[in-house]
């Protein structure tokens, strides 16, 4: 039986102007399109460094692959539970109230605006390299790159839903071939017979930073969460898209890893800090590194759109319950919540403007590890005092699962804070200049929130 004030359910009807038109196809697009990107071209030599073995090598990223996708299937439940935008807010405010939920939904609206500003540098920065002369104009090409992104978004959800599945489609097909040129390279050159140098030793503490390097780059695997209350059937889609998608990402991680194995020996790779690089100047020659370069660029598009689009979806969702400026949750006709868009991409772009956003990068490694320990939490707490909301999908192995999960990002998030205390101390300040300026908004007295079936 539903609750009182179901009529309100984005499960019946997207609410504040949302249209709801997603599909498996779009959050398997947001997952791998988000995920899959710079990270996988540097992060192999990373890991080799600190391993002994290509079987050890390929073991730690199919070790780190299958804790991620023990997150996925906890908070898939959560996503499925409370399918709603603006996923970790939604579920921390469900679970700790407004003030948590306004916390995780700050720190994790700024993490995208830093990311923005990251990855539309990074493709100035690679436009340069390929074209020498842009490389005065890094930070203007930067700034329009976003401006551009903003125009699609307020052109609608279908067309910036659209843009995302092509250019991930692209995406994969460039990594693809990436793949394939390697074992092909692999199986037609002469086995080299030069003594590539020593083989790195193994330790405990080495496979601690390969396994945090990995789950690093399978960073973005959440992103689907954000986009429930847009989606035709969440229930079935969700599920789909998680697991599918992050799936996607471990079977394309292998891909890639067993490739730069198959043409760079282990301690070739374990020196590189760029081995698609190295392994695509053996295949091309001189203009190998030309190609990856370009691989890398083809890379962002899905991955900016997606982070967009995300940030977009936090904004709104706080504006929407009172946590923010009410303005934040208003949504043009075609699905596109249009002040948060300009309000995300604007402090996207003065970040770039002012250089601060490579501070905030820092800083988002913190947020995201303790949003996604807030999140993890509240699975437990939710399932213990609502036992009797509907959960059409259920985490795996609970509690067991849940707890593995919480142990690893806790344990992150140690390593975080002690790898980097001064970054901690940032971060609390950041949460506390938020919380300063929530006292500026409207209080939240029965903003639109959501309900569930009993």
């Amino acid at each position: 039986m539903a609750s009182p004030g179901a009529e309100t359910d984005p499960r019946m009807a997207a609410s504040g102007g949302l249209i709801r038109i997603l599909g498996v196809g779009f959050g398997l697009a947001v997952i791998v399109g988000g995920t899959l990107g710079i990270g996988i071209l540097r992060t192999p030599g990373l890991v080799a460094g600190q391993l002994a073995s290509p079987a050890a090598i390929l073991l730690v990223w199919l070790a780190g692959g299958l804790y991620t996708l023990l997150g996925c299937a906890c908070l898939t439940e959560l996503g499925t539970m409370l399918p709603a935008a603006g996923g970790y807010y939604v579920y921390a405010r469900r679970a700790f109230g407004p003030g948590v939920g306004f916390g995780v939904g700050w720190t994790d609206w700024l993490t995208y605006c830093a990311v923005l500003g990251y990855v539309s540098i990074a493709i100035g920065e690679f436009s340069a390299v390929l074209a020498p002369g842009l490389a005065p104009a890094i930070k203007w090409i930067a700034v329009g790159v976003l401006a551009c992104f903003a125009a699609l978004q307020s052109s609608g959800i279908r067309v910036s839903s659209r843009f995302q599945e092509l250019t991930t489609v692209v995406k994969f097909l460039a990594f693809l071939a990436l793949v394939v040129a390697c074992f092909v390279h692999a199986a037609t050159a002469p086995t080299a017979t030069a003594d590539p140098g020593p083989v790195p030793a193994a330790t405990l503490a080495g496979l601690i930073v390969a396994l945090q390097s990995i789950v690093i780059t399978y960073g973005g695997w959440q992103s689907a969460l954000y986009f429930t209350e847009e989606d035709r059937d969440p229930d079935r889609n969700l599920p789909r898209s998680m697991i599918g998608g992050v799936a996607s990402v471990i079977v394309i991680y292998l891909l890639v890893n067993v490739a730069l194995l198959a043409v760079l020996p282990v301690p070739q790779l374990a020196r590189s800090t760029l081995p698609a690089a190295d392994a695509a100047k053996l295949i091309f020659g001189g203009r190998g590194g030309e190609l990856i370069t370009l691989l890398s660029l083809v890379s962002l598009p899905p991955l900016l759109n997606a982070i967009m689009m995300i940030g977009t979806r936090i904004l709104f969702a706080m504006g929407r319950d009172g946590l923010q400026w009410h303005r934040t949750a208003s949504v043009n006709r075609r699905g596109t919540p249009v002040v948060a868009t300009l309000t995300t991409t604007g402090v996207a772009g003065l970040l770039v403007a002012s250089g601060t956003f490579q501070k905030l990068v820092a800083v988002a490694s913190f947020f995201l590890a303790a949003n996604y320990c807030v999140c993890c939490l509240a699975l437990v707490v939710l399932r213990v005092r609502e036992p009797g909301l509907k959960r059409p999908f259920r985490a795996w192995g609970y509690p067991f699962s849940a707890i593995v999960v919480l142990a690893g990002a806790v344990a992150f998030l140690c390593g975080v804070l002690i790898g980097d205390a001064r970054t901690g101390l940032v971060a609390l300040a950041l949460l506390a200049v938020g919380a300063a300026g929530r006292t500026l908004a409207p209080a939240a007295r029965g903003g639109p929130r959501l309900t569930v079936h009993s």
